[in-house]
């Protein structure tokens, strides 16, 4: 009887009600992983899930101090969450208040990945040769979102000749990193953090600072020419190789450089933008 009288209560307004407010609550949580996807702040998130499993697991084995210790760590989490993402939901309001929140993007066809190769260590060997200083950095897993905004955007296919127009001496654009996504070169002159390890050699300077520094915060391959050497150097997990030859850097952007996850974009929650 009982369960009658709650199928009677349970009208066709109703429903659709519970629908629009469910599908409004998921759509407002995509938005929110689209603006920070491409950045630090999506490892954290999954972080907070991992939490949330965890939680459940010592809930159900009835583990009360576990239990207790991670009610804790979700109470106060929502202010830390504040805090380290402030950057991001900066970013979300100014993006809602221009109206690109909303504003779909086209995927990269897939490129000639030989070719591609094929022109990053021929203007490197250019570069090289003529002691042009350079600093490319190769995004993987890790976005870089955060350092491509403090440069000047890009966006072009990868080609020899720009790449070494790009770090010609006395240039708008020579100063500072050029950041590749995918199979594109996403932007230039951006900042990076310099590393403060005691490792590196002091005879080594801000190209390889800045890039050891990079690879101790993210996952990114990148690549140095020195300006007073032609040396070529690349760091990756905050390893510094130096005086590496081109066939040694060939292999290297094999291992270390894909444009698999510009091809494979939106393809889950996660992916990339």
């Amino acid at each position: 009887m009982n369960n009658t009288n709650i199928l009677e209560n349970i009208t066709t307004t109703t429903i659709i009600t519970s629908v629009i407010d469910l599908i409004i609550v998921w759509y407002v949580f995509y938005l929110l992983i689209t603006v920070m996807r491409g950045t630090k702040a999506i490892q954290l998130i999954k972080g907070i899930f991992f939490i949330l499993i965890g939680r459940g697991i010592s809930n159900a084995f009835d583990l009360t101090t576990t239990t207790e210790i991670f009610d804790t760590v979700l109470e106060w989490g929502f202010l830390a969450i504040i805090v380290i993402f402030q950057p991001e939901l900066r970013r979300a309001l100014e993006q809602l208040g221009r109206g690109s929140l909303f504003r779909s993007t086209s995927n990269t066809a897939g490129a000639d990945y030989e070719k591609l190769r094929e022109a990053i260590v021929k203007s490197i060997r250019y570069m090289a040769k003529r002691r042009i200083g350079a600093l490319i950095v190769f995004e993987k897993e890790t976005g870089l979102k955060e350092y491509t905004e403090t440069g000047i955007t890009v966006d072009a296919n990868i080609t020899s000749e720009l790449l070494i127009n790009i770090f010609i001496p006395n240039t708008p654009l020579h100063d500072g990193a050029m950041i590749v996504t995918g199979d594109k070169i996403n932007s230039a002159a951006s900042y990076l953090p310099l590393s403060d390890s005691s490792k590196i050699a002091k005879n080594l300077g801000t190209r390889h600072r800045a890039a050891v520094g990079i690879s101790e915060v993210t996952d990114a391959f990148t690549v140095v020419v020195s300006e007073e050497t032609g040396n070529i150097s690349v760091t990756y997990g905050g390893k510094l190789d130096k005086e590496i030859t081109l066939e040694e850097l060939d292999e290297l952007l094999k291992k270390h450089w894909s444009i698999l996850p510009a091809i494979k974009e939106g393809g889950g929650l996660f992916a990339r933008k």
